[in-house]
């Protein structure tokens, strides 16, 4: 059984998530939006405000330090100790066993003392929910979507969920309840061809399916109202599984912004092949030149004056506008660029995407990868067979 990998965050995360609770935004949703222990939210807040330091030198003297470690030492040899001998002496499932302890230690420890996971501790047959409990989870939904999703993507979250319920009945208890999406129906527009002057070509092509991670990215801006100024916002997106790679937010629309955003990407730029944009100039000059020459990135422009060949990134920028731009109001630069912060993570992390099967895109990716993994070890495990 493979161990879970232990998760680090830096120090600017620390503060974003502070920041966001600081900012009004609940604690029970940061938590479960983030997936971060409550200890360790709890954690950081205090930290926040007693030393302004998340490091654990700052917080704690030496004497402290070292007798900490000697308490928590001996509570774990001694929990472990007693969770094995309870489990001696029932003599049943590990279920029973935890239910028995519960009170004394906590689950999570007990699941990995007795190699249960915490999945299968919590999971249980729950009765059929009557119709007033289904309402309040299809609103829960509803407001966990930022009043975005419709009864398509909603059934797809309940059933996450181990929630059955019908589009049907969704739509009903919607309608009863007064939740409309936010969006509105599409709207095609007219296209006039115009004449592509320019040397550098449309090497995307509108072939917006990708096959591998970082094969082809692609950006635009859009403006936002920060107080009485108009500001703006880039994102880079991977066309592989419509993740929001790198952000920035400021208040000139130009090739700084873009290089921003550039330096969010936590992945190689080195395994970047394409990048697709339209024929602004804060895409197309001398400074992002030199950007895709260093990591030899291949470069590909829309066609003039068609927003259809840059489409994913058109259709980000809708979704970016009606669930988040017309739901707040911003007064600074800075309330932007937190919002923003807790928008990307919920777009890569908990939104729903029809394009990839009603899977997040963070979720498609490590389903996709896992699976050539698989794939692969198979391939080889046949190869060696016939040899």
């Amino acid at each position: 059984m493979s161990k879970r990998t232990r998760r680090t965050f830096s120090q600017e995360f620390k503060q974003q998530i502070v920041n966001l609770y600081l900012a009004g935004k609940p604690r029970v949703e940061i938590i479960r939006e983030y997936e971060l222990t409550a200890s360790a939210f709890d954690k950081w807040v205090k930290q926040s405000k007693t030393s302004g330091s998340f490091k654990g030198k700052d917080n704690l003297t030496p004497e402290q330090k070292e007798l900490l470690e000697l308490r928590k030492r001996n509570q774990q040899l001694e929990m472990e100790n007693d969770i094995l001998k309870q489990a001696a002496l029932i003599f049943g499932p590990k279920r029973q066993v935890i239910d028995a302890n519960k009170h004394l230690y906590p689950i999570s420890a007990m699941c990995r003392i007795l190699g249960l996971s915490r999945q299968s501790y919590y999971y249980q047959s729950k009765p059929k929910k009557d119709e007033s409990e289904l309402e309040e989870v299809v609103a829960e939904e509803f407001i966990r979507s930022r009043k975005a999703y419709g009864s398509r993507k909603i059934k797809k979250a309940l059933s996450k969920r181990g929630i059955q319920i019908s589009r049907r009945k969704i739509s009903r208890i919607m309608k009863n309840r007064g939740l409309k999406s936010s969006y509105t129906v599409a709207y095609f527009k007219v296209h006039h061809s115009t004449c592509n002057e320019a040397k550098t070509t449309n090497v995307l092509n509108r072939k917006f399916l990708r096959d591998n991670p970082l094969e082809a990215i692609v950006t635009d801006l859009t403006y936002v109202r920060v107080g009485k100024k108009w500001n703006y916002v880039c994102f880079i997106l991977d066309l592989f599984n419509r993740e929001i790679l790198g952000y920035s937010c400021g208040e000139h629309k130009d090739a700084v912004l873009v290089k921003k955003a550039f330096s969010r990407i936590k992945q190689p730029l080195t395994e970047v092949e394409i990048f697709h944009t339209d024929r602004g100039k804060e895409f197309d000059n001398q400074a992002i030149d030199e950007l895709l020459t260093t990591f030899d990135i291949n470069r590909s422009l829309s066609h003039k004056g068609c927003p259809f060949d840059n489409a994913v990134a058109e259709s980000t920028y809708k979704s970016l506008k009606v669930e988040f731009v017309y739901q707040y109001t911003f007064e600074t630069l800075q309330q932007l660029d937190l919002e923003l912060f807790d928008y990307v993570n919920w777009w890569n992390h908990l939104r729903l995407h029809g394009t990839l099967g009603y899977e997040t895109p963070v979720g498609y990716r490590n389903q996709r990868l896992a699976q050539r993994i698989l794939d692969n070890e198979l391939g080889c495990a046949n190869a060696s067979e016939a040899v």
